[in-house]
C-alpha cells in the first residue's frame, strides 16, 4: 500500500471530493454529510495521544508544500484527528433511517449500550494498551493519511473483534446498519480539492514516495483505550452527548 507502485496506481484515480465545495471568499468548506460513526476520541478530547496527532498535524503542513495551488488539497481541523474503529451509517442512508424512524437515535445509542458492555465482559479485561503504529503515506481515491499496523496480533484481533461484534449485532442490522468488514486503519489528514487537468502525475508519485520515506523514519504509535459512538454533520467534527456509551478497553483492577 506504501510502495512506490502503488502510489503511481492510485495517484492515477485521485477525485475531488465532494464533501468540501468552493467558497468565493473562504476556499473550500465543508458540506453537509451527516451520520454516525464508532472512532477513538478526537484529538480535541484525547490527551495520552498528543505526540501522535503532533506528528500528524506536521505531516499536513508538508502535503501543502507539495504544491504551489493551496486548493489542490483541503485539510481537516487537527482537532478532528481520529482513527475509525467502525463505519456505520452517512448521508443518505442516514436521512432514510431518521425520516422512518424517529427513534433511531434512541435506538442506536441502546444498541451500542449493549454491544460494549457484552464486548467487555468477554474479553474479561484488557491488561495491556492496544498499540498501532503509524506505516506510512496512504493515498485514497478522495482523501489522502497515514495508515496504522498494529503492534502485535493481540493488538489487532481486540479490534477485529469488536467490529465483528458491531457488525454482526442482528439489532443494528434491523436498525439500517450494513456490515463493513473490509478495513484500513487510517487518519485522514485531508481531501483533495480542486484536482488540476494537467496534473503531473508521475511528479505527485514521487512527491508522496519521498513524504512517506521521511515519515517511516520515525513512526509514532497511537494507544486505543477508547471506543466511543459519535455524530457528525460533515467531516470536520465528530461529537457526542454525555451519556452515549463508551468502551474501555483498558480496565481499571
Amino acid at each position: 500500500m506504501t510502495l512506490s507502485e502503488a502510489y503511481r496506481t492510485q495517484v492515477q484515480h485521485i477525485q475531488t471530493s465532494s464533501k468540501f465545495q468552493p467558497h468565493s471568499e473562504q476556499g473550500r468548506q465543508a458540506v453537509p454529510f451527516p451520520g454516525y460513526t464508532v472512532i477513538t476520541p478526537p484529538w480535541e478530547e484525547e490527551t495520552d495521544n498528543s505526540t501522535f496527532y503532533a506528528h500528524l498535524q506536521g505531516y499536513q503542513q508538508e502535503l501543502l508544500q507539495l504544491s504551489a495551488n493551496s486548493d489542490w488539497i483541503v485539510l481537516v481541523p487537527p482537532a478532528s484527528f481520529h482513527l475509525t474503529l467502525a463505519d456505520l451509517i452517512w448521508d443518505s442512508a442516514y436521512y432514510d433511517a431518521q425520516r422512518k424512524n424517529p427513534k433511531f437515535e434512541e435506538q442506536l445509542c441502546s444498541c451500542f449500550a449493549d454491544i460494549f458492555k457484552q464486548y467487555q465482559q468477554s474479553t474479561q479485561g484488557q491488561i495491556h494498551p492496544i498499540r498501532w503504529q503509524m506505516q506510512g503515506l496512504v493515498v485514497m481515491p478522495r482523501a489522502i493519511g497515514v495508515c496504522l499496523v498494529p503492534q502485535n496480533e493481540a493488538c489487532y484481533e481486540q479490534i477485529i473483534n469488536l467490529r465483528r461484534a458491531i457488525y454482526q449485532n442482528s439489532n443494528l442490522m434491523a436498525l439500517g446498519i450494513e456490515q463493513h468488514y473490509h478495513f484500513t486503519a487510517h487518519v485522514t489528514l485531508g481531501y483533495f480539492g480542486e484536482i488540476a487537468p494537467n496534473l503531473d502525475h508521475e511528479h505527485l508519485t514521487t512527491m508522496f514516495s519521498q513524504l512517506n520515506q521521511q515519515w517511516t523514519q520515525n513512526s509514532p504509535e497511537l494507544i486505543i483505550q477508547r471506543a466511543e459512538l459519535r455524530k457528525f454533520d460533515d467531516m470536520t467534527r465528530y461529537y457526542r452527548e454525555p451519556n452515549w456509551p463508551i468502551l474501555n478497553f483498558l480496565k481499571t483492577f
